[in-house]
């Protein structure tokens, strides 16, 4: 896999990384599975890994996941306190902060804001947590594409160090405003979303996609997000060896030029949300 520098932080990282939205909240029994997925994806070459407390027991079980391989990772979770301020959202960060440090070995690479839920509770602490040593980097996301601009006075400012954003041919809005000021200050770019939710999926016929070099409907749309430069890592969730290895396999060049990631752009408006027939 190609590896790109997530901006400032200096880190050197795949452009795959695994999320673990929907995926990995699952029920002790289930945790077999998952530690095989976390296992080959690190055979494999992936370092990042996200997740949330808003993802029920994801946090939980992807540390147990990592167990005695946590030091070849680099986790990127989020404070999610939707709903509260103050004092109140601050007491609940701190809280999920704890039990994030016991998850995974007392530090937490990159730190994010989730959907920027009390952004301004949450970042003093955060910064403060920061300079003592339990965090490295800190950021912020937003999952909806009407919201990106939130994150600009706060890119501007310097307080965020990685940003998450939508970005799939159907939610591109993020590379008119927001990807231009994170390459021009430097700010590591994580790309969420990248089958829209699946609002993208299954998509065309595999015979559509002639010329490609992809296998999969899948890969190129990957591969689309991939292919912008400015992107470090796309997050995709799975619980599924066989769709993180064909994942594995989208974050390697040759990327698509422009004129491909038109023809994939034309392809998702067609058939985003179709039955992938034809």
């Amino acid at each position: 896999m190609e590896c790109r520098r997530l901006g400032r932080t200096g880190l050197k990282i795949p452009t795959m990384g695994v999320g673990t939205w929907l995926r990995f909240d699952v029920p002790p029994e289930g945790e077999e599975d998952i530690g095989r997925v976390v296992r080959s994806a690190l055979d494999h070459g992936i370092r990042f890994f996200d997740s949330s407390p808003m993802y029920g027991r994801a946090e939980a079980v992807l540390g147990r996941a990592l167990g005695s391989r946590r030091e070849e990772a680099i986790v990127g979770t989020k404070v999610w306190t939707y709903g509260l301020a103050g004092e109140q959202a601050v007491f609940e960060g701190r809280f999920q902060f704890e039990a994030q440090l016991a998850h995974y070995g007392g530090f937490i690479d990159v730190m994010q804001v989730h959907n920027l839920a009390a952004y301004q509770d949450h970042l003093p602490w955060l910064e403060e947590e920061r300079n003592a040593g339990r965090i490295g980097w800190i950021g912020g996301t937003h999952y909806r594409t009407d919201a990106l601009t939130a994150l600009v006075p706060l890119m501007d400012a310097g307080r965020l160090d990685v940003i998450g954003v939508p970005y799939n041919p159907l939610e591109a809005e993020a590379a008119d405003m927001i990807l231009p000021l994170a390459e021009e200050q430097d700010i590591g770019v994580i790309a969420m979303r990248p089958f829209a939710e699946g609002e993208l999926l299954p998509g065309p016929d595999i015979k559509r996609l002639d010329g490609l070099g992809v296998e999969t409907w899948a890969e190129a749309l990957l591969k689309w997000t991939l292919s912008d430069g400015r992107i470090h890592v796309v997050i995709p969730a799975t619980r599924q060896e066989p769709h993180l290895l064909a994942n594995v396999q989208a974050a390697q060049p040759p990327w698509f030029d422009p004129d491909q990631r038109a023809f994939v752009g034309r392809l998702a408006a067609k058939y985003a949300g179709a039955s992938g027939v034809g």
